[in-house]
């Protein structure tokens, strides 16, 4: 939209020798997104983010977290989350020797609460909210995360999510899984767990992806997420890991500094149906990328992370083919360990804003190991340090 305009103090109009050398400044000159300011679309949640990469050079001199610390310990009888301990409500944990699901003791949506009344203004409205929501820790000791954990172990959380999928779709919409690693990113409690929130209705974001993916669909004919993976793969640039079942890549409008994708290859709508084969093979990819993500920083790398299936509840059984399961990842870390993206100002009241390229993000993440800093051998450790 132009912005021009001779109005009041507005200043002499430009002459127009100047505006067409500045027509023909903008046609020759050489776009580089690593240089270049531009905005990218994001047609999965339609909307836009500016990607400005030549912000990477300033000097940083904002907020710098703390460390974290350097050990957890393996069992805390005071940590609610852990075998045997007490939790606020008075119940005693199972000594559980692999996962645990459990009902949240501080739940924000609850299965019996009262709908409110009528609105009596159209800027004044309020509907039912109902739902549950559960606790699933990964492991009994706290003093590991999922990229530490063997693959088995990864793949036993998988089947979890998907039996938890399928028991809280029969009856609610909406089931979000999600992990929020890290106390950057709100997890109060080190403990390896996530959340299961199943809900009466359909968040905002799942909105905009059901209406983006179905209008694809209906206009192009193949779910939206199958092309987009199927580009991605012939474009590379943006990929990070492949498996037989399974692409790791950061979106082409990711947000977040190392944000990435995680999709099947095979067109699948929600967790559980996934194949025993395709969940071995999430356990072996999610694994590797989440190393790379501790091996970026040679820290355990915070973010929120969710997954996302066509919805379920009564219309389960309705035509979802425009749907295609995914997990989103979302860290929060950029330049290092103590140095974060905040989404404040521009992004909170304009829109999203990244500094460092997709295409660079994946780069350096590609080129990281797969073996975590923490399990490699003392003299390779030595030695790089020499």
């Amino acid at each position: 939209m132009s912005r021009g305009g001779a109005g009041p103090g507005a200043g002499p109009a430009p002459d127009p020798e100047r505006r067409q050398r500045a027509a023909e400044a903008d046609t020759t000159a050489t776009f580089r997104a690593s240089e270049h300011q531009h905005i990218r679309y994001n047609p999965l949640q339609d909307e836009w983010v500016l990607v400005s990469a030549h912000r990477m050079k300033r000097p940083w001199q904002g907020q710098v977290e703390p460390s974290l610390p350097e050990t957890v310990p393996r069992h805390d009888p005071r940590n609610p989350l852990c075998p045997g301990a007490t939790r606020a409500n008075g119940e005693v944990n199972p000594q559980y020797e692999s996962t645990f699901l459990f009902d949240n003791d501080f739940p924000a949506l609850q299965p019996d609460a009262p709908a409110p009344g009528p609105s009596d203004h159209p800027l004044f409205q309020a509907e039912a909210a109902r739902g549950v929501c559960k606790v699933l820790c990964f492991h009994p000791w706290s003093d590991v995360t999922l990229p530490l954990m063997s693959i088995p172990e990864i793949r036993t959380v998988i089947d979890v999510w998907a039996s938890v999928t399928e028991d809280l779709g029969a009856r609610y919409p909406w089931v979000q899984i999600f992990e929020n690693k890290g106390a950057m990113m709100g997890c109060s409690n080190p403990h390896p767990h996530c959340q299961v929130w199943a809900s009466s209705f359909l968040p905002d974001i799942a909105q905009r992806e059901e209406k983006s993916q179905q209008a694809y669909r209906s206009q192009h004919g193949e779910p939206l997420l199958m092309e987009y993976g199927r580009q991605e793969l012939l474009r590379k640039e943006r990929l990070v890991l492949t498996s037989e079942h399974w692409l790791v890549l950061v979106p082409f409008w990711a947000v977040w500094p190392f944000q990435t994708l995680l999709l099947p290859r095979r067109h699948v709508r929600r967790l559980p149906e996934l194949t025993p084969a395709e969940r071995d093979d999430l356990a072996s990819i999610m694994k590797k990328l989440l190393t790379k993500y501790d091996n970026l920083f040679e820290t355990s790398f915070p973010y929120s992370m969710g997954w996302h299936g066509a919805p379920t509840g009564p219309e389960a059984g309705a035509n979802w083919d425009h749907w295609q399961l995914h997990a989103h990842y979302y860290p929060p870390l950029l330049r290092s360990a103590t140095v974060r993206k905040f989404m404040v100002g521009y992004e909170m009241l304009a829109q999203a804003q990244r500094d460092l390229t997709p295409e660079q993000a994946a780069e350096r993440l590609r080129a990281l190991p797969e073996v975590h800093y923490r399990l490699r051998p003392k003299d390779r450790e030595t030695a790089a340090i020499a």
